[in-house]
């Protein structure tokens, strides 16, 4: 199958403006087929040993999401403190997740137990199977990009709260907690970036050839 021109350009683009969303959800619902091509998606992520390692916890119950908005203010508090004086102000004044706004929640996990002790190519890196559900995750997060659907990767949470807060299992692990919807509008650029939190890395001083470079 060979990829034209401008399909090759649509893939760039949606890469290009993804943007991780917390401020800008609207309570619009997502039809059920659009859900299901962006997890199809996610499902179609490459996997070690062709594991598919992932499971897809969808949530919409209010009170399911609190759950997981009072865990995530716990560790965000807790967070404000390892950040410098200088930088705890600004900390506070992000905006960084979208738990109750956001109309649907996915948490993705992975099971590592799936099709037993041995897989071809975890044999000798075995977090090789959380790495394929994080690839999961990028295939829905540029799925829903190309669907107009926002997304927001809740990572300031304790995933012994989220495991509580989902009834997931003691033996699987949860990768990824994202918020989706329909948004306002997407920024121009991350917002962190926008905030002068960190700036983009220079993509010249981070390639090497052959050899690491001093």
């Amino acid at each position: 199958m060979i990829i034209t021109e401008e399909e090759r350009d649509a893939v760039y683009k949606t890469i290009f403006s993804r943007r991780d969303v917390r401020g800008q959800f609207k309570p619009d619902p997502i039809p059920e087929d659009v859900l299901r091509r962006v997890l199809q998606a996610a499902h179609h992520a490459p996997s070690v040993g062709y594991s598919q390692p992932w499971d897809f916890v969808v949530v919409k119950s209010p009170e399911v999401k609190q759950r997981i908005k009072d865990g995530f203010n716990a560790a965000h508090a807790e967070a404000e403190l390892m950040f410098e004086e200088g930088k705890q102000g600004t900390y506070r004044s992000l905006k960084l997740e979208g738990i109750m706004e956001s109309p649907v929640g996915v948490c993705i996990t992975c099971d590592s137990t799936r099709n037993g002790p041995v897989v071809i190519g975890r044999t000798a890196v075995p977090e090789m199977d959380q790495y394929s559900s994080v690839c999961a995750v990028q295939n829905f997060w540029l799925a829903a990009r190309a669907e107009n659907l926002g997304v927001g990767w809740v990572s300031i949470i304790h995933n012994d709260v989220l495991k509580k807060a989902l009834n997931i299992p003691d033996h699987i692990i949860p990768i990824a907690y994202l918020c989706l919807g329909y948004v306002s509008f997407f920024h121009e650029k991350p917002e962190l970036e926008k905030a002068g939190w960190l700036p983009r890395e220079n993509l010249d001083d981070l390639i090497h050839y052959d050899q690491w470079k001093a």
